[in-house]
């Protein structure tokens, strides 16, 4: 019984050595920017029935389908402009470099400069609601709201506290002018309509449940305070993203140019307005290209929204010093 019991637990030696040699293979920083090597999200077929694993599974639905559940004729509640979180969170934020949920459980609470606070999972998901979906928030402790933070914190339990695994962020680098509308509106007809439509009102589901392809601008879109209303959030979406069909036809791939001049013809289109007037209670940490006075600065507000933003990066940079 002795050697059985020496064998077990040499066993267990080796299945631990194992596992920390391959999440340090996959894991280990790259650089000294806190950004690991790669990611993968776990397998959802691997949930297990349990009230736990169903929870998680119910998460990722209210993500894939949010409409059908919080959208204009919600099952649960009617408060959304009938887009869904995976509308800008690709694969239900499960794809690199789409706005995935990566880094959600390894980094948060954490403190942002938008509302000045140390902000929880859940005050981030109802901040989504209220600007992207441009919809009313939920209660915390409801069971949605306890669903889609399970499934945040499911989704990157594998990453390492205080780590950003590549492909958690989509930035490209600044243009050295101004981003151009009217060529973005070229870019747009040839690569974004026949999805997005002409008015940028994509395109519903037959039973209207909820988008194929999500409106871009119009009173079903984002309003101004979300986040992709600021050209480097929307620029980089689309530039790793966009159009979906590019992997079949790489003559649709977007240079950086065509990505910050689309970005910058959707962003001038008539959209929700809506205004939080908390944010950014530090003027001076306030993101270049939030085109909202007041600023810290003198750039004029066509500048805080088309840029150059790098003039504005290190005015802001030299202000910060101060």
């Amino acid at each position: 019984m002795k050697w059985r019991s020496a064998l077990l637990l040499l066993s267990l030696v080796i299945i631990v050595i194992f596992s920390f040699i391959l999440r340090k293979k996959l894991f280990s920083p790259s650089d000294n920017t806190g950004l690991v090597t790669e990611w993968h999200a776990p397998d959802t077929s691997l949930l297990s029935s349990t009230p736990e694993g169903q929870l998680i599974l119910y998460g990722r639905q209210l993500i894939s389908n949010t409409s059908k559940f919080l959208g204009p004729k919600g099952t649960v509640a009617a408060i959304t402009n009938g887009m869904n979180c995976q509308n800008c969170h690709l694969d239900a934020g499960s794809k690199a470099f789409g706005n995935c949920f990566s880094a959600v459980a390894a980094n948060y609470p954490q403190f942002r400069s938008r509302s000045g606070i140390v902000e929880s999972i859940e005050f981030r998901v109802n901040d989504c609601l209220q600007r992207s979906l441009n919809g009313k928030t939920i209660d915390s402790s409801s069971k949605e709201m306890q669903a889609m933070v399970a499934y945040l914190k499911w989704i990157g339990k594998d990453v390492p506290k205080k780590t950003k695994p590549k492909g958690s962020s989509n930035d490209i680098p600044y243009l050295q002018r101004a981003a151009d509308s009217a060529k973005g509106q070229v870019v747009y007809v040839s690569k974004c309509e026949r999805c997005h439509g002409k008015r940028g009102e994509g395109i519903l589901k037959a039973d209207l449940t909820g988008y194929i392809y999500p409106p871009l601008w119009g009173d079903s879109s984002y309003n101004i305070s979300a986040g992709l209303y600021r050209l480097s959030r929307f620029a980089g979406y689309v530039k790793y993203n966009m159009p979906f069909d590019k992997a079949s036809n790489p003559s649709l791939q977007l240079s950086n140019d065509e990505a910050w001049d689309v970005a910058a013809f959707v962003n001038s289109q008539p959209r929700p307005v809506k205004f939080f007037e908390h944010d950014w209670p530090d003027i001076k940490m306030k993101a270049v290209d939030y085109p909202l006075g007041p600023f810290a600065d003198t750039f004029s507000v066509q500048q805080h929204k088309y840029g150059p933003f790098e003039p504005i990066e290190k005015a802001r940079q030299a202000i910060a010093k101060k």
